[in-house]
């Protein structure tokens, strides 16, 4: 660890919130190292090196710092420890934890339990049990910011859900050796040499190599998940003239809204052109072991925009996604969620942007009504107008002519 520190430098947001200040260049910390980084978009972290013990059912992260005299005062920080900080809808489900750095030990508990490795805190509340926010708020970030430790490393979980832990075990299992805690149920005093609160992230459903650490990229988050469960495939299926080979094609089927109304005629036309198909339904993915396999084992996925396309992280190489578009003038975030990380995962991307007679809405509104011809100034009214309008009450019946020629672009694409 770095010697000499003067000052401990912590910026702010609304989140994390400094409730006190550090006495200029007279502190010298030469123990610890602090520092919490919040001006970061997605989320706020701090990475704390030292005398660190952890009060679990007081959200309470004690720093001692013995080069720190009681006349100087304490400081401390607020952080909620989930990456999707922009989202107060999302933050109100996340655990706040208080930062405290000390003069010396008079007002800190005493440790209980002593550690020798480092450890990471983070929140399962948040989005988490939504299948896109589970990966891209979580599994990626955590993987982004544990893979230093090589195993390593304790997990501390705020906001525990046991269903989570149980459905992503296989992955947890790869990044640490260590029994997850549930800190907020601990009366014990932890104590660890360093702890990084909060979790690293960057995008959307992807890691930007260029400022991550070791340089981790998505293909090596992607090689990651095949050996965590044992997933054969590392490329998609080459397909050259004069053979006979059928590619498979997932349709991941959803429940609730934004259904492919017509499934079976888009699986009967598939099977024609010469894929075999799978439909499956995206609620199987609580079994993620074995739906990781079943996703390995397809060349093409393609689905109407939502959380099921986050299975893609199981994809082989040179895979092909097609991503059904709705109505609404949602391009943008579709995109953005999964058309830029497809192509970060080396996986090639086919974009179907549905038309207005494809749409369930033109049964719920005359067609001359803003809704379906201009989504765009619909907009105007707000993300919940949007979402209530063309995320929770729209379906989609595909063209099977129209979406015929997606499909034999996709087997173009498979020969190349």
């Amino acid at each position: 660890m770095s010697t000499g520190i003067s000052t401990l430098t912590v910026r702010d947001t609304g989140i994390s919130q400094p409730l006190g200040h550090f006495g200029h260049a007279k502190i010298k910390m030469k123990e610890i190292e602090p520092i919490c980084r919040v001006l970061e978009p997605r989320s706020d972290y701090c990475e704390i090196k030292g005398n660190i013990r952890i009060q679990g059912n007081s959200s309470t992260i004690f720093i001692a710092s013995s080069h720190m005299s009681n006349s100087e005062g304490n400081s401390s920080w607020r952080i909620r420890p989930y990456a999707r900080k922009e989202n107060a809808a999302a933050m109100e489900f996340v655990r706040k934890w208080t930062i405290k750095l000390v003069a010396g030990h008079e007002d800190i508990p005493n440790c209980t339990q002593h550690h020798r490795i480092p450890a990471i805190l983070f929140s399962l509340g948040g989005f988490s049990g939504n299948h896109f926010h589970d990966f891209t708020d979580l599994v990626i970030p955590l993987y982004l910011t544990s893979r230093q430790f090589n195993g390593e490393v304790s997990f501390l979980t705020t906001d525990y859900r046991p269903w989570w832990i149980t459905k992503f075990q296989g992955i947890l299992d790869g990044l640490s050796r260590h029994e997850i805690v549930n800190i907020d149920r601990e009366e014990e005093i932890h104590c660890y040499p360093s702890v990084i609160v909060g979790l690293k992230c960057h995008k959307e459903l992807s890691i930007d190599p260029s400022i991550s650490l070791n340089r981790l990229s998505m293909k090596d988050f992607r090689q990651f998940l095949r050996s965590s469960y044992s997933l054969k495939r590392t490329t998609a299926i080459k397909m050259r003239k004069g053979e006979h080979k059928r590619p498979n094609l997932m349709i991941i089927s959803r429940r609730g809204s934004r259904l492919l109304m017509n499934e079976g005629k888009i699986s009967k036309m598939a099977r024609r052109l010469g894929f075999d198909v799978i439909v499956a339904d995206a609620s199987l993915s609580t079994n993620l072991s074995r739906f990781a396999q079943i996703v390995n084992s397809c060349d093409v996925m393609m689905g109407v925009h939502g959380a099921g396309l986050a299975n893609m992280v199981f994809l082989p190489e040179n895979a092909i996604l097609i991503q059904v578009v709705p109505l609404g003038g949602i391009d943008e975030p579709a995109r953005k969620d999964f058309g830029e990380p497809a192509i970060d995962m080396n996986i090639r991307y086919l974009e179907y942007k549905i038309r207005v007679q494809e749409s369930s809405l033109i049964q719920l509104y005359p067609l001359d009504h803003a809704v379906l011809r201009d989504p765009l100034s619909f907009h105007k009214q707000g993300w919940d107008a949007i979402k209530n309008t063309y995320l929770e009450k729209q379906n989609v019946r595909i063209d099977v002519r129209r979406f015929r020629t997606a499909l034999l672009k996709a087997l173009k694409l498979l020969h190349h």
